[in-house]
Order: C-alpha cells, then sequence, then structure tokens
C-alpha cells in the first residue's frame, strides 16, 4: 500500500512536468532540451524562497513564473536569432546550471526545517491531485482558447498559419513559456516533496517525460474519450510504476538511468512515430489532416 501511494505521489507530481513536455514535443513539435535545467531551476526558486520566509504556495507561484521566462529566453533564441530549436534548448539548459548555482549559492539545500506545502499535510497525495487537477484544467481550458488553437496549428503546419497572418513566432514562445512553467513547478513541488533542493536533479527530466508522453500516447491514445492531458498522466503513473517496480525486484538505484534508458527504448519501440508524432502537410496544395483543420477552423 505504501509502494502505491508512493508511485501515486511521485508520478502525480512528474505529471505535471510531464504535461510540459507534452506542449512542446507532441503539440508545438519543438524538442526542447531546457527543462533540464529549468527543473532544477523551479526547485532552487521555492528553495530561495523558503528559506528568507516565503510563504510556501507564493514561493510555487514564483518558481512557474521563473520557469516561463527561461522558456521565454529559449524562444527568442530560436525565433529571433534563428537558433535551431535543439541548440536553443541545450544553450538554455547549460545556461541555467549556473543560474541555479548562483540562486541557490551552493548545490543542494535541505528544506527539512523550512515550511512548505507538505510541512501541515499528514497525507501529501491530496495536495499534489490538486495541484496536478488544477494544472490539467488550466491547460485543458488554454488549448480550447484562440491562442490554444493557434499552438495546435503552428505544430501542425506553420506555412498555413503563417498564410492565415497569425504570428507563429509569438505562439511558439507562449508554448514554450507555458511548458517551462509547467516543468519549474513540477521541480518546485518534487523538492519540497523530497525534503531538499540539488543542482543535479534535473538530469535526464526531458528523456523520461518524453518517455511518459510517448507509453500514455502509445497505449491510450485510441481511447478517443479520454484527452490527451489525461494520456500523460496515466503515461507518468506507469513510467513511474515501471521504475519502482524495477527497484522493488532488486536492482541498485544507480541502476535508475540504466532503468529509464530501458523504459525510454520500450516506449519509442511502441510508438510507431515517436518523434513525428504528427505528419506536417505543405502549404502548397497539400491536403490538410483533421487535425489541421479543426484548428484553423478554430482560429
Amino acid at each position: 500500500m505504501d509502494l502505491l501511494i508512493s508511485i501515486l505521489e511521485q508520478g502525480f507530481i512528474f505529471a505535471i512536468v510531464c504535461l510540459g513536455v507534452y506542449i512542446t514535443y507532441k503539440i508545438l513539435d519543438f524538442p526542447d532540451l531546457s527543462v533540464d535545467g529549468t527543473f532544477p531551476l523551479g526547485a532552487a526558486v521555492v528553495a530561495a524562497c523558503l528559506t528568507k520566509g516565503m510563504n510556501a504556495y507564493i514561493a510555487c507561484l514564483v518558481a512557474l513564473l521563473v520557469g516561463a521566462l527561461a522558456g521565454m529566453v529559449t524562444g527568442i533564441l530560436h525565433v529571433k536569432f534563428k537558433i535551431s530549436n535543439l541548440l536553443s534548448g541545450i544553450l538554455v539548459m547549460v545556461a541555467l546550471y549556473s543560474v541555479n548555482l548562483r540562486i541557490m549559492g551552493k548545490s543542494n539545500i535541505p528544506l527539512f526545517n523550512q515550511e512548505h506545502i507538505f510541512s501541515t499535510i499528514e497525507n501529501p497525495i491530496i495536495v499534489i491531485t490538486i495541484l496536478l487537477i488544477v494544472c490539467k484544467i488550466l491547460l485543458d481550458l488554454f488549448l480550447n482558447t484562440k491562442a490554444g488553437f493557434s499552438l495546435k496549428a503552428v505544430g501542425d503546419n506553420e506555412q498555413l498559419v503563417t498564410c492565415l497572418g497569425i504570428n507563429k513566432d509569438l505562439v511558439k514562445i507562449i508554448g514554450l513559456m507555458i511548458s517551462n512553467a509547467l516543468v519549474a513547478l513540477g521541480g518546485a513541488v518534487m523538492a519540497q516533496y523530497q525534503g531538499f533542493s540539488d543542482v543535479g536533479m534535473g538530469t535526464g527530466i526531458v528523456v523520461m517525460g518524453l518517455a511518459s508522453v510517448i507509453i500514455g500516447e502509445s497505449l491510450f491514445g485510441k481511447m478517443t474519450f479520454l484527452k490527451s492531458t489525461f494520456t500523460v498522466i496515466l503515461g507518468s503513473l506507469i513510467y513511474k510504476a515501471a521504475v519502482a517496480l524495477a527497484l522493488e525486484v532488486g536492482l541498485a538505484p544507480t541502476d535508475l538511468k540504466l532503468i529509464t534508458a530501458v523504459i525510454v527504448v520500450i516506449a519509442l519501440t511502441l510508438s510507431k512515430n515517436p518523434f513525428n508524432l504528427r505528419k506536417k502537410k505543405s502549404a502548397k496544395g497539400g491536403t490538410l489532416n483533421a487535425s489541421n483543420t479543426e484548428s484553423v477552423q478554430s482560429v
């Protein structure tokens, strides 16, 4: 029972991160590696705020806003300076390592003696579930707005969106800001859950998040009655359950990265088209798919 509760708690926290990864990889078709730096950024910000006596929930909000700022930097590097999307994410990820060290002042900050969102709660799963539900509902609501449909349309067909007079560069930046804001929030919650913030806690987050998105899409994508954001949450839970099971059968914690690699390979194998999750159509005489048509008509 304790193992199940632990899987749910960690899975729900990680699901917040996966929702951010879902925006960039699945909707925007943008391989954003900066999340490896944004996750510990959220943890670093919340740790610095808590040690200065700030309210825990306000500290989480600050972490979310700082994460959005990091996403904006990635977007600007790509759309304004014409740096490739992959390299833009790598540059921000590398820069954030030093930024996180600067924010914390050292590589690790313990939070056991600080007042945080789990200090007065006997069952952390309650707070985590509420945070996840709020994030999911807000993201679903956003995706059903004009801006949300514009985001989907840019991921489907940039050329067509440009022809419609939509500023695709601005849409990309907004998408990256929302994505990294969610990732930073996940990092802030995780730091408080585990009781410390560490500068290296974001290593491999983008791979794990992508694996969760692919697992959810592969296993539950054909269930049309489930929203895509919900399949991401399910994928996150399955990923965390697989890791917990691997550790439970006797594998050492030092094998965690190997376990992650194996899960990612399995996830990629299950998916027929793991990275190009959506084929782009040319604006010149191309036939729009159903997703394109829906997005464009909504815009």
